[in-house]
C-alpha cells in the first residue's frame, strides 16, 4: 500500500471550475489553478441564463430564483475567508489503496482521474485563515472528488484540522458536501466516522466553539458523524442532509416522502439546523458566532474548558447604575390581582425585542436536535455591551396570531431540550447566561407528555444548578409553575414591577382549593405572587422599576431598564470562580422552606449541594464542559414549596393538567388524569 499524497500539495493539472482569482484563493488553494469564468452560466433550476460576471458577483447564485450552484473547495474557502488569511494545513499521509479494491475500474485509477479532473490530492481541503478578522480553521469538502465520500484521507484532514483548532484555540469551521462513505476503503472508511467524532469531542472538552455549514448534498457517514455535532449547524437554502437518501428510504418504505424532504428548510423546521441562511449572508453571520466563540486577539483561550467570554476588561460596564429595588416597602402599592393584570398585558415586550434592543451581534439558535423546534422558546448569542452572552427566553407575542404561533409562550419539551442544548453551550464557552421568562406554564398538552414534559423540565433544572458560569433570571411577565422554573435557577433573580411568579395561576387555584371560580382575586392574594411578596419571602433578589403605567405604556423605555439590571447583575457575578458559583446557586435554593435560623447545612448526614455525578457530559451524547451536566446529587428536605405542576394557558379559569383537589391540602397537590 503506498500513502496517498498529503493535503496542501496537490499537482498542478486543469480544473473546470469557474471561479475568480482572489489572493484568498490563491493562499488557500496552495498552487491550485484556477479556470476562467466562462461568458453565460444556465440556472440548473430555472434554466435562466446569467451573464458570467454577474453570476459570480452573486457568490454564484441565481438571480432570479435563487438557485445555489455547487461549489468546489477552492471557491468555498474564497468566499469565506478574508482576502489573504488564509494558510493551508497538511494533513499527514494516508493509504491510498488498503484493500486494493477493483470494481468496474481499479480504484486507483478512480484516485488518479478525481486528482486530475479537480487539482486537489483529496476530498477535503484544509486551511487556517480568519473570517472578518476572526481567526479560524476550515476544513472544506469538494464534491467534485468522489462524492466528497468520504475515505481515509478525508478523515485525516477532518481530524488535522480539528487537532490544528485545538492546539491554536480557535474555532473550528466544516463545510460539508459528501454523498456518504468511501465504499472502495471498506471499514476504514467507516472507521472514519468514529476518528472524526473524538476529534470534535477533544474541541468540546477544550471549550472552542465548532460550527457547520451544510451545503447540497450532506449524506452518510458524514451526517452521521462530524457534521452534526458542532455546536452551531447552518445551512445555505435547500441544502439536502440526511443519513439515508430519499431514494433509498421511498424504495425501502415505500412511502410517499413528504415535499422538500430532508432539505435545509425540512431540518429548521424539525429542529435538526439552526439556521438556513443566503450564501451572501454566511461571511457576515459565521463572524457574529465567531466574535462569542473566539478569543478577540487570535490566540489561545486562557483556560480549557472554560472559554472566552471576558473578552472586555474587569471594568467593564463600571458606569453602569443598578435600577433594582431591594427594599419591597419601594413598591408601588398594587394588588395582587392588579399586578397578575399587568404580567398579562399583551402590550408587554417580548425576549425578542429584548434582545433585539440590547445585543450587537445577536445570532438566534434553533432547534434541539431531536427532531422538533419549539417556538415558544428563543434563544442566542450576541454581545451585551460587548460582552459575549447566551440569552435564552419565552417568546409569546402581540397580537393573537403571534401568540397562537409561539403557543402562547408555553413550551414543548423541544423547547425544554433546546434550553438545555444552549446551556450546555454556553457552559463550554464560558457564556454568562440570562434568562427571561414569561410564560403562563409548560405546554400541559397530550403531546407534551408523551415527549416527556416533566423529563425536559426537570434536566433543565438540574443543568441550571450546576452550569459553571454566571446566570440572571429575570421574570419578565407571568412566571408560571415549572415551566417559568426551567429559566429560573440562577445566580440572582430578578423581577419586573409588574411581573408575577407563582406554583400556579389564580384561576387554577381558586377552581382547587375554593371550587369556585369567582375566588380568583382572593387567590392571587393567597399565592403571594406579586414582587413584594416575593422579595420579603426572598424568592427574587430584587424588583425592576417599570415605567408609570406599567412596562407596556413604554416598552423601549421598560427594556432599557432591564438592561441595566442585567448588566449590573452580570458585572456583580463575572468574577466570581466557577465552582463559587454553583455552590451559592445551590445553597440559595437549599434554603428555600427553612425555618427561621435554621442553617442549610448538613441535614441526616447528607451534605447540600453534594455531587453524585461524575464530570462533563453526563448528559447522553452531549459533552458540556468541565461541570456541565454534573448530577447535583439528591437534594436534602424538600424545596420551597412542592410544586402544583404546569401553570394554566392564557384562558381564565382553565387549570394545567386538570388539577384535582379531592382531600388534598395546598402542599399537597398532585397532577392527576381526569
Amino acid at each position: 500500500m503506498t500513502p496517498q499524497p498529503p493535503v496542501g500539495h496537490a499537482p498542478s493539472a486543469p480544473t473546470t471550475a469557474a471561479t475568480p482569482a482572489t489572493p484568498a484563493a490563491s493562499a488557500a488553494l496552495a498552487g491550485t489553478p484556477v479556470a476562467a469564468v466562462p461568458d453565460w452560466v444556465r440556472c440548473s433550476r430555472c434554466r435562466t441564463l446569467t451573464y458570467g460576471k454577474r453570476f459570480v458577483r452573486t457568490l454564484q447564485v441565481c438571480p432570479d430564483c435563487g438557485w445555489h450552484a455547487r461549489l468546489d473547495a477552492p471557491q468555498r474557502l474564497a468566499q469565506l475567508l478574508d482576502s489573504g488569511s488564509a494558510e493551508p494545513v497538511t494533513p499527514r499521509p494516508t493509504l491510498h489503496d488498503p484493500l486494493t479494491f477493483v470494481d468496474l475500474r481499479p480504484y486507483p485509477e478512480r484516485l488518479a482521474a478525481a486528482r486530475r479532473e479537480t487539482g486537489l490530492p483529496a476530498a477535503v481541503q484544509v486551511a487556517a485563515g480568519t473570517i472578518e478578522g476572526r481567526p479560524v480553521v476550515a476544513a472544506v469538502m469538494d464534491f467534485r472528488f468522489l462524492g466528497g465520500s468520504l475515505g481515509v484521507a478525508a478523515g485525516e484532514a477532518i481530524a488535522t484540522a480539528a487537532e490544528t483548532a485545538l492546539h491554536r484555540g480557535i474555532p473550528l469551521l466544516l463545510v460539508t458536501a459528501s454523498g456518504g462513505a468511501r465504499m472502495q476503503e471498506g471499514a476504514l472508511s467507516l472507521m472514519q466516522m468514529a476518528k472524526t467524532s473524538n476529534a470534535l469531542a477533544a474541541l468540546d472538552e477544550a471549550g472552542l466553539l465548532t460550527v457547520t455549514l451544510v451545503t447540497d448534498p450532506t449524506y452518510g457517514g458524514v451526517a452521521a458523524s462530524f457534521a452534526t455535532l458542532t455546536d452551531v449547524i447552518v445551512a445555505e437554502p435547500a441544502a439536502r442532509m440526511g443519513f439515508a437518501g430519499p431514494r433509498v428510504i421511498a424504495q425501502t418504505t415505500r412511502q410517499e416522502l413528504p415535499p422538500g424532504f430532508q432539505t435545509a428548510e425540512f431540518l429548521l423546521k424539525h429542529g435538526l439546523v439552526d439556521d438556513v441562511r443566503q450564501r451572501a449572508e454566511l461571511r457576515a453571520v459565521l463572524g457574529r458566532l465567531l466574535s462569542v466563540g473566539a478569543p478577540p486577539d487570535g490566540g489561545p483561550s486562557a483556560s480549557p474548558g472554560v472559554g472566552p467570554c471576558a473578552s472586555p476588561g474587569a471594568d467593564w460596564a463600571a458606569a453602569e447604575s443598578d435600577p433594582v429595588l431591594r427594599d419591597p416597602e419601594r413598591l408601588p402599592a398594587r394588588t395582587a390581582w392588579q399586578t397578575v393584570q399587568l404580567a398579562r398585558n399583551p402590550g408587554r415586550p417580548t425576549a425578542l425585542e429584548h434582545i433585539g434592543a440590547w445585543l450587537d451581534g445577536f445570532v438566534e439558535l434553533r432547534g434541539d436536535r431531536a427532531g422538533e423546534d419549539c417556538r415558544a422558546i428563543v434563544g442566542g448569542v450576541g454581545r451585551l455591551d460587548g460582552l459575549p452572552v447566551m440569552v435564552i427566553g419565552h417568546q409569546k407575542g402581540h397580537t393573537t396570531a403571534e401568540l397562537v404561533a409561539r403557543n402562547f409562550g408555553m413550551s414543548s419539551p423541544a423547547g425544554y431540550r433546546k434550553v438545555a442544548r444552549l446551556l450546555r453551550l454556553a457552559a463550554k464557552l464560558g457564556l454568562p447566561v440570562v434568562t427571561l421568562i414569561d410564560t403562563p406554564g409548560a405546554d400541559p398538552g397530550i403531546e407534551a407528555e408523551r415527549h416527556g414534559q416533566a423529563v425536559a423540565i426537570a434536566e433543565c433544572i438540574r443543568l441550571m444548578g450546576g452550569l459553571p458560569v454566571p446566570v440572571v433570571a429575570v421574570v419578565t411577565g407571568e412566571g408560571g409553575s415549572g415551566g417559568a422554573l426551567a429559566l429560573g435557577v440562577a445566580d440572582r433573580v430578578l423581577m419586573c414591577a409588574g411581573s408575577t411568579y407563582s406554583v400556579i395561576s389564580p384561576e387554577g387555584c381558586a377552581a382547587i382549593l375554593w371550587k369556585a371560580p369567582h375566588a380568583t382575586v382572593r387567590a392571587a392574594d393567597a399565592l403571594r405572587l406579586d414582587p413584594a411578596a416575593l422579595l420579603r419571602l426572598g424568592v427574587v433578589d430584587g424588583v425592576i422599576p417599570e415605567p408609570d403605567g406599567g412596562a407596556h405604556a413604554d416598552p423601549a423605555a421598560a427594556s432599557e431598564l432591564v438592561r441595566q439590571a442585567v448588566v449590573c447583575a452580570v458585572r456583580e457575578l463575572r468574577g466570581v470562580p466557577a465552582r463559587r458559583l454553583v455552590d451559592r446557586r445551590r445553597e440559595r435554593f437549599r434554603r428555600f422552606g427553612l425555618a427561621a435560623g435554621t442553617t442549610a447545612g448538613t441535614t441526616a448526614g447528607t451534605t447540600a449541594g453534594t455531587t453524585a455525578g461524575t464530570t462533563a457530559g453526563t448528559t447522553a451524547g452531549t459533552t458540556a464542559g468541565p461541570t456541565v451536566g454534573t448530577t447535583a446529587g439528591k437534594t436534602a428536605g424538600p424545596a420551597a414549596g412542592p410544586t402544583a405542576g404546569p401553570a394554566p394557558g392564557p384562558t381564565a379559569g382553565t387549570t394545567a393538567g386538570e388539577q384535582t383537589a379531592g382531600e388534598q391540602t395546598a402542599g399537597e397537590q398532585q397532577e392527576v388524569a381526569p
